[in-house]
């Protein structure tokens, strides 16, 4: 993200929406609750996230991991207790960026991936203004980023797994986010496309943009992450894969529904619930 800096001023807001507060962390959630109805789907959550980590969220299928991207992006506010991000409420701020899983996209559309990164740039220029030559900049400053401006004429659906999924993290990146939310973003792909999702966290991490990823695979948290969030409807353990992939922890979240094989994790699809 090449127009990132550190301090705070006051044009902050017609880049990031909300002020940043100097002083503040990144995300904070304090005691919250967040409830459908009368379910419960995270509860009494406190934690605090810091810029420029890479952190894997895991927990089986109905542990609240949808739910806590939706707090922090801002599309649900808790219930109960208080969610920050830099300071103020989530719902405030443009610098969060959600990248979907592949299988929820429409890959027939018929845009290019010059256009889809385009549209990130859409709550800065507005939604019925003509893009300015700066907004075009920043665009193939973010395919630069993540080794796709030969790409950029192609259709969406012509892409590739791992393309599509780079292109969608450059989406973020023209969207001039410091944190990014991604949703499985390495389901489906082979090992050297996974390879080079990965190359394109590493880069946008080390320039102190913060990368939260949801996935199942306990395993590769385990060996690419700084940190993991352990989830099942409440915070289990967050910290270094060595002080939250440990057996007690394990046992809470997936009860017996995970198993090791040949040194590997493995957890039953029957502990969704």
């Amino acid at each position: 993200m090449a127009q990132i800096t550190a301090t705070v001023s006051k044009n902050k807001e017609d880049i990031y929406g909300a002020e940043h507060l100097p002083d503040a962390s990144l995300f904070d959630a304090a005691d919250v609750t967040v409830s459908y109805g009368a379910q419960d789907a995270l509860r009494n959550l406190s934690f605090t996230l810091k810029k420029g980590e890479q952190v894997a969220v895991v927990g089986p299928n109905g542990a609240g991991k949808s739910t806590l991207f939706k707090l922090i992006v801002g599309e649900l506010a808790p219930t109960s207790g208080r969610a920050t991000l830099h300071g103020s409420d989530p719902a405030e701020h443009l610098c969060v960026a959600y990248v979907p899983q592949r299988q929820s996209v429409d890959w027939n559309f018929p845009v290019t991936v010059e256009d889809v990164v385009m549209m990130g740039r859409t709550a800065k220029i507005g939604l019925f203004r003509w893009a300015r030559q700066h907004d075009r900049d920043i665009v193939q400053q973010s395919l630069e980023r993540v080794n796709a401006t030969h790409l950029a004429k192609k259709q969406i659906g012509e892409l590739s797994g791992g393309q599509q999924q780079r292109v969608f993290i450059a989406r973020a990146l023209a969207q001039e986010a410091e944190l990014l939310l991604l949703d499985e973003p390495l389901a489906g792909l082979d090992l050297p496309s996974q390879e080079q999702v990965f190359e394109v966290l590493d880069n946008v991490t080390d320039s102190g943009i913060t990368a939260i990823v949801a996935t199942h695979d306990l395993n590769m948290a385990a060996r690419r992450f700084d940190k993991i969030l352990l989830l099942n409807g409440r915070l289990i353990a967050l910290g270094r894969p060595e002080e939250v992939l440990t057996a007690d922890n394990l046992v809470v979240a997936y009860g017996g529904h995970l198993h090791a094989q040949d040194g590997i994790l493995i957890a039953d699809s029957c502990c969704d619930h």
